[in-house]
């Protein structure tokens, strides 16, 4: 029997034709659990029957499956804080080569409007690459580059607390400070 760590709900466990729980209305339903509207706060861990086992160990086998002698293109997974400050947002591309510097990726733009942080009539939004990081998540030579965000005459938007955060750490008198 397998097990999951889940958010904590009222849940409806399937047991061949009944259910061990008396049910609600359901809202949904995952790998064999039914899910009810009503939440609760913390985790539980729920015991999944053997029907469902086959479907996680796929989807664990799909996760660790190496895509390198498929293609030599690398996915670049554009990251950027969305305009609530707490959201992330993303986009990715195909590149033909590794990169090994922010500055060797090219900029790229998305429709500010759908994210709250640019008005409808202009609303184009430059990605100007910050880092990169290799992907835990694709493996192989695909990255994740981190973003700056900025207005297509190159000021930052007001939601690109990067950039102030980056002016703030690169000055001489803070660089020169020992953390520890």
């Amino acid at each position: 029997m397998a097990q999951a760590v889940v958010p904590a709900m009222q849940c409806q466990v399937g047991v061949r034709g009944r259910s061990a729980v008396p049910a609600r209305q359901p809202a949904g339903r995952v790998w064999g659990v039914r899910r009810t509207a009503r939440a609760t706060s913390g985790f539980k861990v729920l015991a999944l029957g053997p029907e469902t086992t086959g479907v996680i160990q796929r989807m664990q086998q799909l996760l660790d499956m190496d895509t390198t002698p498929f293609t030599d293109k690398i996915i670049a997974e554009y990251i950027w804080v969305g305009g609530s400050g707490i959201d992330l947002r993303s986009k990715s591309r195909t590149i033909s080569k590794p990169v090994e510097d922010p500055s060797e990726l090219p900029k790229w733009n998305y429709d500010g409007s759908s994210t709250g942080q640019a008005p409808g009539e202009d609303s184009e939004v430059i990605l100007y690459p910050q880092a990169i990081f290799k992907d835990p998540f694709r493996g192989g030579n695909n990255i994740l580059v981190i973003c700056d965000t900025y207005t297509p005459q190159g000021e930052p938007i007001p939601t690109n607390k990067r950039h102030m955060a980056a002016q703030i750490f690169s000055d001489p008198k803070v660089t020169a400070q020992v953390p520890w």
